[in-house]
């Protein structure tokens, strides 16, 4: 399984978690395999100016996720991953990837009905 972070640096799964997915510096990624960390990758965000939340979403897209786990989300780029297929999971209380990662095998990260919870997209 691929789980995708939005994170403020380049440190794999010591990442601080980035509070807006869309402006993050990086993106970490998880690769899980019966509950444990396989391995870890780390990438710029390529940014989505001129195309909007919807560049955004393509740019997760192609990084073949299973899930996004995020802080918060506008409606409308929310509604992009859920018409893509991909699970999206609120976590607004751990600092870093690896916290996340363990409340996300632990089952205790909220998953999104399609809906955003940020009013300025």
């Amino acid at each position: 399984m691929r789980l995708v972070y939005p994170t403020d640096d380049a440190m794999g799964y010591l990442s601080r978690r980035g509070a807006h997915f869309g402006k993050a510096k990086y993106y970490t990624i998880i690769t899980l395999d019966a509950e444990q960390i396989k391995d870890v990758e780390v990438i710029e965000n390529p940014g989505h100016s001129g195309g909007a939340c919807g560049n955004a979403v393509a740019n997760i897209m192609d990084l073949s996720p299973d899930a996004l786990i995020v802080s918060g989300i506008g409606g409308s780029p929310a509604q992009g991953f859920a018409k893509a297929g991909l699970d999206l999971y609120f976590d607004r209380v751990s600092a870093t990837v690896e916290e996340s990662v363990t409340l996300f095998i632990q089952g205790r990260l909220e998953k999104s009905s399609g809906n955003g919870t940020c009013s300025t997209h």
